[in-house]
């Protein structure tokens, strides 16, 4: 493990506190918008429509919301210089409810369901489910929706039935990961009718919806000393609170102008009219910088960085020979710099560089991952956005165990170093 810094105990679990309420607030890439917004207008930021004329240059803050992503930022100095970009993403994985929903065996009624990224199966058996998502109504306006009690349930079958389950069991993603959600016969349109009820809208009104599975249990603090916190979508609500955190906190930036990108479908590939791989971003930045100049706009460019913050794997005290044995992050260690020699992670060492001194400004420790040669690993936005826009980028993050799972676990105290970075990259 390669580490900076000294890793001081933190007594002040504010800022994780305030990422549980957070999360318990956002069980949708859409709800982490809105809960986004609605920080970011208390602390003084104005919401842009895209359809609307932007003020470029205006000193202040502002934000855009496109499709469950956000791009926020504020300007100090109207003589831009750089953008300092901290990117994120507000999905994860879970299962998403299909278009016509209902549907009945041996007496129970069921909803169809379709797998939603990388979703490690097993962990989201016999837990209690919600449901909650978008309505797009007949005018084309959007309800946010939130069924927040236990309604589904994906039933494991009994060990008495299945006496190998414990020498491994894969399981069929269209026949075997279906929710129960009560007995009778299944009624074409029951479901929607009464997630449209929940919402107060008219059913027939709703003409498309945006619905996932939710994991209930609350985020919760672990151990004898709480040294440890688990939730679900700590991948990667850690990223996007933390971003929104510390552009807050971001003032006196001069020209560099501090600005919080957090995509929707980075769990799916980006490829989206709002993902990563879109020009949602690009557009944003050259709206702000204002005119048309290409030749601008490629100076301005040439001097900016994006940090690229996504959650990465602590060494598994069970398994550890699945980690690299000089490279292992643990929790409370602080945000790791990923590197990968086939930029599957945005970094080198110009990168590296870039994350030390934000590293050194925010007074944190910090570590580094890489990947075992023989066990590739996953990618994030970061050679996305940092192609898309020709921009240095470098890939950070918190380390966790049980990625993608329904409950994730990271230390107490590495949220809050995260947004101490983000900080440190915004102010120095």
């Amino acid at each position: 493990m390669s580490t900076g810094g000294a890793a001081m105990p933190r007594f002040d679990r504010s800022h994780t506190d305030d990422l549980a309420a957070f999360i318990q607030a956002s069980p949708t890439p859409y709800h982490a918008c809105a809960e986004a917004a609605k920080r970011l207008e208390a602390a003084g930021f104005r919401r842009l429509a895209e359809t609307d004329d932007w003020p470029a240059g205006e000193p202040g803050g502002h934000y855009t919301v496109r499709d469950g992503s956000i791009i926020a930022w504020r300007v100090d100095d109207p003589s831009i210089g750089a953008f300092r970009i901290f990117g994120a993403h507000t999905d994860t994985p879970t299962f998403k409810v299909k278009p016509d929903p209902d549907l009945g065996s041996a007496g129970w009624k069921q909803i169809a369901v379709e797998v939603y990224g990388g979703v490690p199966h097993q962990t989201w058996l016999d837990r209690d489910l919600s449901v909650a998502g978008r309505l797009v109504m007949r005018d084309g306006s959007e309800v946010l929706v939130h069924v927040d009690r236990p309604l589904l349930r994906i039933p494991r079958l009994a060990i008495h039935l299945d006496r190998g389950v414990n020498e491994g069991q894969k399981l069929n993603a269209q026949t075997q990961l279906t929710p129960v959600w009560g007995i009778g016969a299944a009624r074409p349109g029951e479901f929607l009718e009464f997630i449209a009820a929940e919402a107060g809208v008219d059913a027939a009104d709703v003409f498309g919806h945006d619905l996932f599975t939710v994991a209930l249990d609350p985020p919760a603090y672990l151990g004898k000393d709480e040294e440890l916190f688990a939730a679900w979508r700590l991948d990667n609500l850690t990223s996007t609170h933390a971003g929104i955190a510390a552009l807050i906190a971001a003032e006196g930036t001069g020209a560099n102008v501090p600005v919080l990108a957090a995509f929707n479908y980075e769990e799916i590939g980006s490829t989206t009219y709002s993902g990563a791989q879109s020009p949602f971003l690009e557009t944003v930045l050259r709206r702000v910088l204002g005119g048309d100049a290409d030749e601008a706009y490629a100076k301005t460019i040439a001097a900016s960085a994006m940090m690229s913050s996504d959650t990465g794997n602590a060494v598994h005290p069970n398994f550890p020979e699945k980690h690299d044995p000089v490279h292992r992050p643990i929790p409370g260690g602080g945000p790791m710099i990923k590197v990968s020699a086939n930029q599957r992670y945005a970094s080198g060492a110009e990168e590296h560089a870039l994350f030390r001194r934000s590293a050194e400004a925010a007074g944190i420790p910090w570590q580094t991952y890489v990947n075992r040669n023989d066990i590739p690993g996953g990618t994030t936005i970061g050679p996305l956005s940092g192609t898309q826009l020709g921009m240095l980028t470098v890939d950070v993050g918190l380390p966790i165990l049980s990625m993608h799972s329904a409950r994730e676990l990271c230390g107490s105290d590495d949220p809050g170093y995260l947004a101490d970075l983000a900080l440190g990259m915004f102010t120095h």
